[in-house]
């Protein structure tokens, strides 16, 4: 028989899942859309009905030892899913105890940064750290930070938002409801704001000037920059001495081993690792000066449910 842990992980259109064994293969996956159904009990039930579906197709036999779920605004300390802003369904979602009402099983939820942190420690490059972070670069920015070998949730679950530190007082409008938060400057949409105020900053020439906002992303920037285009060249500078200022501020508090870039935007590769690394070396603490790495993550496409599905398999009283 072999022992699985499912990984979930909801977003704002898709919810995917899989099941996976302690060696981080994956033995059925499927998904569903996240959104269609009114009430939040029904999408419940669809999500499982899916994964019943997806187990019966499987030929050997398996057990399922717990199920972990990277959610927005995920709590570890509850089990709920807490206001989240890109989900219809607001207020304090019980997720944990609906999903174990279900199947009986451990279930574990956190949001989808720590998530990605727990995947790197035990499927990914960070197998043999203990001091570790993980930042996620997409739409917004997230964090999942690793202290002595734990994941750092904090009183209410929702520590290690170093998306929304604020390095420009006063700044950019950020989600939140605060100015000039890091993920503001450090995302996709970032990326996308940068690059049209350096557009209305500059004169010259630059493919990214005929593409109308709402069509643009961060991979046309990539691109853009890796042509030459001086907007694109200058954008990532500027992103990329953003986000190292930030994390050499705080490996100050947390003293890594590494710090591992993933995501859309980390997908530019040195456009975004050279400025992140030298803007890093230029603000380090002499404490800590050549001792942090900064790597790109090793989880692939499937990180999310290896993210959730790890929220089980890092449980040492369930890994044999």
């Amino acid at each position: 028989m072999t022992e699985i842990a499912i990984g979930i992980d909801i977003g704002g259109t898709n919810t995917v899942f899989g099941c996976i064994d302690s060696k981080g293969n994956t033995i059925a996956e499927g998904n569903i859309p996240t959104q269609t159904k009114e009430h939040f009990e029904d999408y419940i039930e669809d999500l499982i009905a899916e994964i019943n579906s997806s187990l019966e197709n499987v030929e050997t036999e398996v057990c399922i030892v717990g199920v972990g779920i990277g959610a927005p605004n995920g709590s570890y300390r509850t089990g709920t899913i807490e206001n989240a802003a890109n989900l219809r369904w607001k207020g304090t979602l019980p997720i944990a105890k609906m999903v174990n009402e279900k199947l009986n099983v451990p279930v574990k939820v956190t949001n989808d940064a720590n998530a990605a942190a727990l995947g790197e420690r035990i499927f990914g490059g960070a197998k043999n750290m203990s001091d570790f972070m993980v930042i996620t670069l997409g739409t917004g920015l997230g964090s999942g930070i690793v202290v002595n070998g734990d994941l750092l949730y904090g009183y209410e679950g929702f520590a290690g938002e170093v998306g929304h530190i604020i390095v420009r007082p006063g700044g950019r409008d950020c989600a939140c409801g605060r100015k000039g938060c890091l993920e503001t400057y450090v995302s996709a949409t970032g990326v996308k704001r940068s690059v049209y105020k350096l557009l209305a900053k500059h004169l010259g020439e630059s493919t990214l000037r005929d593409i109308p906002f709402n069509n643009l992303n961060a991979k046309m920037v990539a691109e853009a920059a890796s042509e030459g285009d001086s907007v694109a060249l200058e954008t990532f500078k500027y992103t990329g001495k953003m986000l190292g200022e930030a994390l050499a501020n705080v490996a100050s508090v947390t003293a890594p081993e590494a710090i591992f870039l993933f995501g859309g935007l980390a997908k530019a590769g040195d456009l975004l690792f050279d400025p992140v690394k030298e803007a890093m070396d230029e603000n380090m603490l002499f404490l800590y000066k050549d001792k942090v790495k900064l790597l790109p993550s090793q989880l692939g496409d499937d990180a999310a449910i290896l993210g959730a599905a790890a929220l089980i398999w890092n449980d040492e009283k369930i890994v044999s």
